[in-house]
């Protein structure tokens, strides 16, 4: 057995892939990606299709569910998110199983196990995909009374609330991560930026790349940087200036101005 892995967790991908390969027998991972839009290529220019794709809820650019939308599917699939609260049950209708995070290795064998059947009574065609029933998942996973309000920090011997709405951005440097407030005070926090984009609303925050999750009215200016890149000025001003967007996620910075 083979399979994709769409996950945009370094770490989280990696485990996976070791969990796989130590069942029995090995399942082989393909290939890897970590956005919507690098899945679709992938779905696209593979010469077959895998026996399984391992697809995260919540990637770099967006929700998978746009996957759909963009290519056709021809695999079973099995979701994986740390979403337990949202109707899992759509993902029971619309998928082969899903697994929350961290992936527990004996539900993993049980969601395998579950597909291997399926092979052997039928030709396991894709999972028929209600687009109703994804949508209204979509919208349960953006409620907007879930997000991140405020984060505590630590002051010296003190502790000081921030709200979000008095932040400017996140910024990671020498493997910390900094708040950086509207008026221009800095202070370290736990989560990585990959952490801070699952708890902040995606339509006040963007990652502009590896390093910067920036607040909308913390853009000042967008100066184009080349033919297909940009730069954005901050306020306060980022630590190094100018900040440029990374290249692949141009194309959704538009579309999140947009909105």
């Amino acid at each position: 057995m083979n399979a994709f892995v769409i996950e945009d967790e370094p770490l989280a991908a990696k485990r996976l892939t070791d969990l796989l390969r130590r069942q029995n027998p090995p399942v082989q991972v393909r290939a890897t990606a970590d956005s919507v839009e690098a899945a679709v290529v992938l779905l696209q220019t593979a010469s077959s299709p895998p026996d399984v794709l391992f697809l995260d809820i919540h990637l770099s650019d967006g929700l998978s569910f746009e996957l759909f939308e963009k290519t056709e599917v021809r695999c079973p699939v099995i979701f994986t998110t740390a979403y337990d609260a949202y109707a899992l049950r759509a993902f029971k209708v619309n998928s082969i199983d899903y697994l929350l995070k961290p992936i527990d290795e004996e539900e993993l064998q049980a969601a395998l196990h579950k597909l291997q059947n399926l092979q052997r009574t039928a030709a396991a065609p894709a999972p028929s995909f209600d687009a109703t029933l994804l949508n209204q998942v979509l919208q349960q996973l953006q409620p907007q009374n879930q997000y991140k309000k405020q984060f505590v920090v630590k002051v010296g011997e003190h502790l000081k609330v921030i709200p979000v709405e008095s932040i400017s951005y996140f910024f990671s440097l020498e493997k910390a991560t900094f708040l950086q407030t509207r008026e221009n005070r800095r202070f370290v926090v736990d989560q990585t930026l990959e952490q801070l984009e699952k708890l902040l609303d995606p339509r006040e925050f963007f990652r502009l790349n590896r390093a910067y999750f920036v607040q909308h009215d913390a853009i000042q200016d967008i100066i184009h940087y080349t033919n297909s890149r940009l730069k954005t000025v901050l306020a306060p001003a980022a630590p190094e200036g100018d900040v440029l967007i990374s290249r692949e996620r141009v194309p959704a910075f538009r579309a999140w101005l947009e909105r």
